[in-house]
């Protein structure tokens, strides 16, 4: 029995579930079109090139949060769940988990994508544990704000130890799968690092490294 952990957009999933989620919006016009388009874009490409403001862009991303009632917001997510999340559903992914849940594995998602979008994806998923940013929430909603610490890049390396810190598990012989070069500081922690369809730096790193190489999405 070991942790088998996993990245969730584009490793998991064919897509990223924080950009669908900013494009859903504006589809619904929930936002403002053109400039919550361009915005979402210009941050989802700075991600791609390794230079993402964690914090700038999380005060953009979560502020429709605040602005709109929970009620709208979930009513916005199961839809958004069925018309954009389900068709990117990977049915390799599901092998993939399904092989670990057959070993007794421990699965775990750790995601930079807030809770509020990949709570749902998770539990489709059947994975039970998740790691996720976590957008503030009151008696009156959502804040805007987040708790804690973002689990991007080596944050996802502090959430994860504090998770850890409360549970009986530990990371002796686990897994970590993921698509991006952002994850690369939990990559090098764990014992088995593998990318899944990795980004071209990642690819690089891998082949430097001889770490394995996988795709869920090729037939």
């Amino acid at each position: 029995m070991a942790l088998a952990i996993f990245d969730l957009d584009n490793t998991l999933i064919a897509g990223d579930s924080d950009h669908a989620w900013g494009e859903y919006l504006v589809e619904q016009g929930v936002v403002d079109a053109e400039h919550y388009r361009q915005k979402n874009d210009k941050f989802y490409q700075d991600y791609q090139n390794g230079c993402l403001a964690i914090e700038e862009y999380l005060r953009f991303a979560l502020e429709p949060l605040a602005r709109n009632t929970l009620d709208d917001l979930y009513k916005w997510r199961r839809a958004f769940f069925e018309d954009k999340i389900k068709p990117l559903m990977l049915p390799k992914a599901a092998q993939l988990i399904a092989r670990h849940r057959h070993n007794n594995d421990i699965l775990l998602i750790i995601t930079a994508t807030n809770r509020f979008v990949t709570e749902p994806i998770a539990q489709a998923l059947g994975i039970e544990h998740l790691i996720a940013t976590e957008p503030e929430l009151n008696q009156h909603g959502f804040t805007g704000k987040v708790t804690g610490i973002p689990s991007f890049k080596e944050g996802k390396i502090s959430r994860l130890k504090q998770w850890l810190s409360t549970r009986p598990y530990s990371l002796e012989g686990a897994y970590f799968y993921s698509d991006s070069h952002n994850d690369l500081p939990l990559m090098k922690l764990v014992e088995f690092p593998v990318a899944i369809d990795p980004d071209d730096e990642l690819r690089s790193y891998c082949d430097a490294h001889q770490w394995p190489i996988h795709s869920l999405r090729n037939v």
